[in-house]
């Protein structure tokens, strides 16, 4: 079987890459067009492809590789796509990742780099299959990701997360963006454990709780007599992070002052330890997190914009739970099983009128919000059911507010955010909650921008 498809409109660009795989020992087939690229994957499977972004009929800008990587993945969606240009810019990069593609390698390539991008896809190919199966295992357990603790079903999720798998193919660094509470570090995890790093350390780091005395000491380390308490070496978040994933949270909550060495972590991918001028190689993935606006703290020139240039390679945003009510049941019922197990109480589901009230509650706290308020109405109830009293969620926080500020809404927001939350009030049932509305269920779908699974 065929290993790898190259595609590249330059005759001795696919003799050089087909010399240079083969030396490796990886078998490969090239072609010259898009048309013979998607006749190719028609005929056979590959387990990567390599895909030049620009062709005879517009040389620069990118477009032909960008609509041949989207028909590579609707015709094999389980295929790896790298993309190759000699006219590479950070733009073309994300939108390439954006298609579908799994990395990104600009003209002339390093060869060392190259194979190892492709060795890695192959890898994750080639556990393609065990991961379909092991999914298939679990299709009534459908929005569970136990590892990381990602419990949904809606499709806002859905989009996302498969979003963060492709993004986590590449070293390209992510922004995580979102409320507080949304879960961020959770997907930061989630891209950790889905990338060719998952085998090496996550490493967070919560940017606004280091002191400006023990920043560097806490990032890169020290070495003994660097200060006056240095009474031994000490290994930085940096080094800990060797081989894997360092997670900066609450980037924004970063003094300026410290920004600039963040600045040439990211530019150079080299550091010094406090008290030695040798400098170190950073081999690390980067991945930020934050709530706050970084564009609107740098127009008030309280964050770099070169930082924030180096930070959003690719930028995922969590969203609010009152943006995916269909997954408030799911998560409800998980905090309820853990804490019925922690404290030992006899309470095992939600009364009606407690699942409505959730449903209807705007959550500002997101999902830490909803675990502490299981987690309480677990220890205030004494039956069986936990009930709307034992939620307290009339002065809960959120104002006694029943969903997002409708004013601010258009008509087509409203009108979704009020068909989730009738699936949310019928615990996600589709023909339940198209009744309720006095519409087909095929309708309650095309309204959502979804496919109707029946």
């Amino acid at each position: 079987m065929t290993t790898i498809l190259i595609v590249d409109d330059d005759a001795s660009i696919v003799r050089a890459l087909r010399l240079l795989l083969t030396s490796e020992g990886l078998d490969c087939l090239g072609v010259e067009s898009p048309e013979a690229a998607i006749e190719a994957v028609r005929r056979q499977p590959f387990q990567a492809a390599l895909v030049d972004l620009n062709y005879r009929d517009d040389t620069t800008s990118g477009k032909g590789g960008l609509a041949l990587i989207g028909a590579l993945r609707e015709t094999a969606e389980d295929m790896p796509v790298i993309a190759m240009t000699g006219w590479g810019t950070i733009g073309v990069a994300v939108e390439a990742m954006q298609r579908g593609a799994v990395d990104f390698i600009e003209k002339p390539w390093d060869n060392r780099r190259l194979l190892n991008v492709i060795r890695a896809q192959i890898k994750l190919s080639a556990s393609a299959e065990r991961e379909k199966r092991l999914q298939a295992e679990n299709v009534l357990l459908r929005g569970q990701d136990d590892d990381v603790g990602i419990i949904f079903c809606s499709s806002a999720m859905d989009e996302l997360l498969a979003m963060a798998r492709r993004v986590a193919q590449s070293e390209i660094p992510v922004l995580v963006t979102g409320e507080n509470g949304t879960g961020k570090s959770l997907l930061a995890g989630y891209i950790h454990r889905h990338s060719p790093r998952a085998e090496g350390p996550f490493i967070g780091v919560n940017m606004g709780a280091l002191s400006e005395t023990t920043f560097e000491s806490e990032l890169f380390g020290h070495t003994r007599g660097a200060f006056t308490d240095a009474k031994a070496d000490r290994v930085g978040r940096v080094e800990l992070a060797e081989g894997g994933t360092l997670f900066f949270d609450e980037i924004a909550n970063l003094p300026l002052a410290q920004q600039a060495k963040i600045l040439r972590l990211l530019e150079e991918r080299s550091y010094e330890k406090l008290g030695s001028s040798h400098p170190r190689k950073a081999n690390v993935r980067f991945i930020s997190a934050t709530n706050a606006e970084l564009g609107t703290l740098v127009a008030e020139r309280s964050f770099r914009q070169d930082l924030l240039y180096r930070l959003n390679g690719v930028t995922l945003r969590m969203p609010a739970l009152r943006e995916r009510p269909e997954d408030i049941p799911l998560l409800a019922d998980r905090f309820l099983t853990r804490a019925r197990k922690h404290y030992q109480s006899p309470a095992s589901t939600f009364s009606a009128s407690a699942r409505r009230t959730m449903a209807a509650y705007a959550w500002p706290g997101n999902i830490r919000e909803l675990q502490h308020v299981v987690e309480r109405s677990v220890l205030l109830s004494q039956d069986d059911a936990i009930t709307e009293r034992d939620l307290q969620l009339d002065g809960a926080g959120g104002s006694g507010r029943t969903g997002p500020e409708l004013d601010d809404l258009s008509l087509d927001e409203m009108e979704t955010w009020f068909i989730r939350r009738t699936l949310a009030r019928h615990e996600g049932n589709a023909n339940a909650a198209a009744k309720a509305l006095g519409i087909s269920r095929s309708a309650l779908y095309r309204r959502l921008g979804k496919q109707d699974p029946a």
